[in-house]
């Protein structure tokens, strides 16, 4: 389970470029990305399996088979750490059942990423990842989280991300909190207010974000 750079490409440990090396077969949610990354680092001639959360369920038998044969596998998202709002359960609870060593590479998270940044308490936190899409849905998840007393952190698109703001500061009330978009990337912004006042701003038609959010009184 090899974490790779959430957007830039330096953000990467030495041991996770000696796996990435080093190992029989990547599998990976996107080659183009995974290969552009290899090939920044100088990695060539690797075999890269497509592993994203459309064909999940076949390809991790598929993997599993390969483990089993005594290939060696690493996991990639295309971005930040596998299994953390992204594909890598499946393979990781089948080898494990089926006593094969499943090993972590760690290194970049965006939720930790914006909590060591956020200013806000970092004792405890919440880790919701994406929230429902559908607004009954989402209304029930931030009920139940509106007595949260931890840190809150989110992501969400940038189709979303305004909506799910209003949201926000509607079910949980207008706390402190802390936005980031694109992260470690060129056009990276950090955004520090109350709800209502984030929700309120126009964001460009790009970019990725997580929300930190202050937990109940």
């Amino acid at each position: 389970m090899v974490a790779t750079p959430i957007g830039n490409l330096e953000d990467i440990t030495l041991r996770a470029l000696r796996v990435l090396a080093e190992t029989d077969t990547i599998a990976c949610e996107d080659t183009r990305r995974t290969r552009k990354l290899l090939s920044h680092h100088g990695i060539h001639g690797k075999a890269l399996i497509s592993y994203h959360e459309g064909n999940e369920r076949e390809r991790a038998q598929e993997l599993l088979e390969m483990l089993r044969d005594g290939k060696d596998i690493a996991l990639v998202s295309d971005s930040g750490t596998p299994c953390i709002s992204d594909p890598g359960y499946r393979i990781t609870s089948a080898a494990a059942g089926a006593g094969i060593e499943v090993v972590p590479v760690p290194g970049p998270s965006a939720a930790t990423a914006a909590l060591s940044a956020s200013g806000l308490p970092t004792d405890r936190f919440a880790f919701e990842g994406f929230l429902p899409r559908r607004k009954g849905n989402l209304r029930k998840r931030l009920s139940r989280l509106a007595s949260e007393e931890r840190t809150l952190v989110i992501y969400e698109s940038v189709h979303r991300i305004g909506a799910t703001l209003a949201e926000l500061a509607g079910e949980l009330g207008d706390r402190e909190a802390v936005m980031f978009r694109e992260m470690t990337k060129a056009h990276e912004e950090t955004i520090r207010g109350r709800l209502s006042e984030l929700a309120k701003r126009d964001f460009p038609h790009r970019g990725e974000f997580v929300v930190v959010i202050r937990g109940a009184e």
